[in-house]
């Protein structure tokens, strides 16, 4: 009777870790797509403007307990396309487009629940801003500038399945030349 007592504690202990690792919803590589409202400003002027932002996201995340770290990269798109008329000169036009956003960084976070992860993220992003100005008389002048810059940010994430999940997430960035972003996504991935 010893020997199986001694046999079903001994396959109980060798199970547990295994268990423990199948628990754990927020390990492993992920990818997302996000979408979300896009609101740009600049540092001394009151007119912020409104638009969408979209992309994609990759990371890698391991989960030790209730706790969660992880590191991530995105790059994103806005529709934020802005152009006001007599800004030297009457007639002329001054434009800037929002384009592309590049964010690395790293994120930690605990769970709140057996599906679901509060975090917080920070890391380096890069944004570009295309500026267009049409003085009436003579050649359009151009400008892109890549700027680069620091964001940070919180979310909930929610296992909602095996290797599906979907969040909520608010994030600042803020960059050179004193451009801002705001922004509140909703997300949906699948983690491997």
């Amino acid at each position: 009777m010893r020997k199986y007592t001694f046999a079903a504690l001994l396959a109980a202990t060798v199970a547990t870790p295994a268990l423990a690792q199948e628990a754990a919803p927020f390990t492993g590589l992920r990818v997302e797509g996000i979408v979300g409202y896009d609101r740009v400003g600049v540092e001394d002027l009151d007119d912020d403007q409104d638009g969408v932002t979209y992309g994609a996201g990759i990371g890698y995340d391991v989960q030790f307990g209730a706790g969660v770290a992880g590191v991530e990269a995105e790059i994103t798109d806005s529709t934020v396309d802005e152009c006001q008329s007599g800004v030297l000169v009457t007639g002329d036009e001054l434009c800037a487009q929002v384009g592309r956003d590049i964010y690395v960084g790293g994120r930690i976070g605990t769970l709140v629940g057996a599906n679901t992860l509060l975090y917080g993220k920070a890391g380096y992003t890069n944004a570009r801003l295309q500026t267009e100005y049409d003085p009436v008389t003579g050649d359009n002048v151009e400008e892109g500038d890549n700027l680069d810059g620091v964001r940070l940010g919180a979310g909930l994430e929610h296992a909602i399945g095996p290797n599906s999940f979907v969040k909520a997430e608010y994030r600042y960035s803020n960059y050179e030349s004193g451009f801002e972003k705001h922004q509140g996504v909703v997300g949906i991935g699948f983690r491997f």
